[in-house]
């Protein structure tokens, strides 16, 4: 009779401890301690893909030289004393289905799987071969470079950036960073294939060890960063939610089960 005097309270103090309890799926990169060194695998830059846009200029000693080599697209504009003026701005060149552009007086070029580096090098270097040019400076941007961040974010939404190399964390951050309900151990990562496929990765974002190794720690253009919301977030979405898991609940629980744990007692006795 005394055990179950004892067992009772401990069993109700239990319930409510457990639902109290400090989560621990909150924190990112659990496992570093002070001064740990984690590396990538391999560092993966922003290559050329079919559909990009890509900003692409020559700049000669020869001004008219330059301006050959050079998609100019002149808009015109009326002003208010109604003379016309031009306003010369730089195309875009698109790159097509077969990782190509067609480049002025070069022709058609293949660049796909190259980084900004290597397309610049390559041009200038068919510049100097066909001798057209002696001496030129070719510089490329990407135009288009972005991500999609969806899910429990706090600003879910398309991202451009201007960077060679962009993290899966650079990419959360763009967004605002995640919300409390979302899963940090199962962040999935879809990245559009070349044969038009979608390959998907999922990474426990408390694991830095796992984060550094995963194939999706350097983002690439169009990549899809989809953060699920926690089992709490999914109940909210039914009729009952998160009655069941709430303190209030529990306190409710414990002191009924010790009503009719004492008139069980009582009535055996």
């Amino acid at each position: 009779m005394a055990f179950k005097r004892i067992a009772l309270p401990l069993i109700a103090a239990a319930a409510l401890a457990s639902s109290c309890s400090t989560p621990k799926n909150v924190t990112y990169f659990q496992n570093l301690d002070n001064g740990a060194v984690v590396r990538a695998q391999r560092e993966l830059e922003i290559r050329v893909k079919p559909e990009d846009k890509m900003s692409i200029t020559v700049s000669t000693q020869d001004p008219s030289l330059s301006m050959l080599f050079n998609l100019v697209t002149v808009q015109n504009r009326l002003g208010q004393s109604g003379n016309g003026s031009s306003n010369a701005q730089t195309s875009l060149y698109t790159v097509d289905s077969q990782g190509d552009i067609i480049f002025p007086v070069l022709g058609r070029l293949h660049i796909a799987g190259m980084n900004r580096e290597e397309v610049a090098a390559y041009i200038a270097g068919e510049l100097v071969s066909h001798d057209l040019v002696k001496d030129p400076i070719v510089n490329v941007e990407f135009a288009n470079t972005g991500i999609d961040v969806i899910g429990a974010v706090a600003s879910p939404g398309r991202y451009e950036f201007n960077k060679d190399r962009l993290t899966l964390i650079d990419g959360i951050a763009l967004a605002g960073d995640l919300q409390l309900n979302g899963m940090r151990e199962n962040v999935m990562v879809m990245r559009r294939l070349d044969d038009g496929g979608t390959e998907v990765y999922r990474v426990d974002l408390t694991d830095a060890a796992q984060v550094m190794a995963s194939p999706a720690y350097y983002l690439q253009q169009n990549d899809v960063i989809y953060v699920e919301p926690n089992d709490k977030e999914k109940r909210n979405t039914t009729p009952n939610g998160n009655t069941p898991y709430t303190p209030s609940f529990w306190v409710s629980l414990g002191s009924f089960a010790i009503t009719i744990a004492t008139l069980v007692i009582t009535l055996s006795k």
